[in-house]
């Protein structure tokens, strides 16, 4: 799970997309315009190197509850299941 405390100031995303990783699914947040822009892909390549295709994308105002509501979809898409590493 993706929590709160995973989160960067908001501040942060002016300057640098932020990078991270959960169990199998990799993520990137933002800045874009006046947007916050939260992309998921599978591991194990790094943003440029995954296909376009194999990406997910999603908006969220460029806020405080933006970047929390934008965490929160992070989490809906790893428990999606698509990103999850298989179990043995």
């Amino acid at each position: 799970m993706i929590n709160r405390s995973d989160l960067v100031p908001l501040n942060y995303y002016k300057k640098e997309p932020f990078y991270g990783s959960y169990q199998g699914m990799r993520y990137r947040v933002t800045k874009s315009e006046d947007i916050l822009l939260a992309t998921v892909w599978p591991e194990p390549y790094n943003y440029d190197s995954t296909p376009d295709e194999k990406k997910h994308s999603a908006e969220f105002e460029f806020t405080q509850e933006g970047v929390i509501q934008a965490y929160q979809w992070l989490d809906e898409q790893y428990e999606i299941g698509e990103y999850k590493r298989p179990t043995f």
